[in-house]
């Protein structure tokens, strides 16, 4: 079980003395989700120049974001399961040379069916993404700077969603949009390079100094270092916990990511370069709750709160700051619709912080992949019928009333469901006798 108990050598060092190797490791996790993220946005930043050159409607943008979130969900299951079998260090470069061609696919393309398959094939590359890097974080950071640095790696989404908006119109406008799919989808290549020339495991990596070693392992408990089988995390409340809130908050992400740029441009008549200003802004803003929300749990650990006070609070928080929400589509403002879509996505950023972070709270190591998988896995399905409710809703009224409303609610419950399966956030007991310090 974990507690806040003070390390012992906490009086004796300084993290300046200590090293800070391990932020590196966290800046290679923060440049592949910015490309990651940004392979993605891409589709929602062109969609209206896209539907008009290739004639989709509603239904077709919806099923090309269906077919994404499909294979996504089964990206995060099995990518998670990879993460675990082979570890990130062969698993995340695998994932990201396939999503960069996949990505760089996208501007061959001339149909929906074309889009599709090339969405397909994204989607269940870039799965891995987010369990790799979970676990990376779970390796690399003691358990009192894991939330800051899933904060800080996680807040490159945002970055990769202001950097779409702010350059995607210019070189669609200047160069065509094929230009930009070709474009983002050779940065994944290059961040390969990066990852094979720096990245090896905390336990051999010879940049690593010993004094850092043993501050990335001060506080753990041992845990069992075997693969634990999917059928007995389903049997675990903990896993149920993390996937009910991702099944809930989740798809509300997605929901900002793929039609906010339609609902800027649509409610307040924009150009393609105004909404891409606009959600710029809008992605600028969640920067900010993505670190803070990770700062916040961290700072009080180091004040002596519990694991399981500090990690709850952290995620009350942000799930109260985005029900005003509510209002966005009601607004006739574009500031301040953006200003309280801002405020809803720096939330989620700061919730998800914490929410992965829990992952690796309560799970050995050889099971934080497979549970965040589970968990993508069940929140991507549960997207892809959203996606398809909110391309329904749009079509039938075209309104973003409803869809807001709904998007304002989804953390409290989230979180209501993590404490009645959790009262109490700690490390499992491990359930086998092979034990080593990880």
């Amino acid at each position: 079980m974990i507690t806040q108990e003070s390390s012992s050598s906490d009086g004796a060092k300084n993290v300046s003395t200590i090293g800070n190797f391990r932020w590196t490791i966290c800046a290679l996790l923060f440049f592949s989700t910015a490309i990651n993220y940004m392979d993605r946005q891409i589709l929602g930043i062109l969609k209206p120049t896209l539907s008009h050159d290739l004639h989709w409607n509603e239904h077709d943008y919806a099923n090309i974001v269906t077919a994404f979130q499909f294979t996504y969900a089964l990206g995060y299951l099995f990518g998670g399961r990879l993460m675990d079998k082979i570890g990130v260090k062969r698993g995340l470069p695998i994932a990201a040379f396939v999503w960069s061609v996949a990505a760089a696919a996208h501007g061959l393309a001339r149909s929906v069916l074309g889009f599709t398959f090339a969405r397909l094939a994204l989607g269940l590359s870039e799965g891995g993404n987010f369990p790799a890097c979970i676990r990376t974080i779970g390796e690399w950071f003691p358990v009192k700077e894991r939330a800051l640095a899933t904060g800080i790696f996680n807040s490159a989404s945002n970055i990769g969603a202001i950097i779409c908006p702010l350059t995607v119109p210019w070189i669609a406008v200047h160069a065509g949009w094929p230009t930009a799919f070709f474009i983002t989808g050779g940065l994944g290549l290059i961040w390969l390079v990066a990852w094979a020339l720096i990245y090896q495991s905390p336990e051999t990596h010879p940049k690593l100094l010993p004094a850092e070693r043993a501050y990335i392992e001060d506080g753990r408990v041992p845990v069992v270092d075997v693969e634990v089988p999917w059928v007995a995390l389903l049997s675990m409340k903990a896993s149920w916990a993390y996937m009910i809130a991702g099944v809930l908050s989740g798809p509300v992400w997605w929901f900002y990511l793929f039609w906010i740029p339609d609902f800027l441009s649509k409610r307040f008549h924009l150009s393609l370069e105004k909404t891409g200003f606009y959600t710029g802004v809008i992605y600028t803003i969640s920067i900010f709750g993505s670190i803070a929300g990770g700062w916040l749990s961290a700072a009080l650990m180091s004040r002596g709160w519990t694991l399981d006070r500090a990690r709850k609070l952290s995620m009350l928080i942000p799930a109260v700051c985005v029900v005003p929400v509510c209002i966005a589509a009601s607004v006739s403002n574009v500031w301040i619709a953006v200003a309280v879509v801002g405020v809803a996505a720096a939330s989620h950023q700061a919730w998800s912080a914490n929410l992965y972070t829990f992952v690796s709270d309560i799970m050995p190591k050889r099971a934080v992949g497979s549970v965040v998988g589970l968990g993508g896995f069940t929140s991507g399905i549960a997207s892809m019928v959203v996606a398809q409710a909110v391309g329904w809703v749009l079509t039938q009224t075209g309104s973003y009333v409803p869809l807001f409303a709904w998007a304002s609610t989804m953390y409290l419950f989230s979180l209501l469901a993590i404490q009645l399966l959790v009262p109490k956030i700690h490390q499992l007991d491990p359930p086998a006798p092979t034990v080593r310090y990880l």
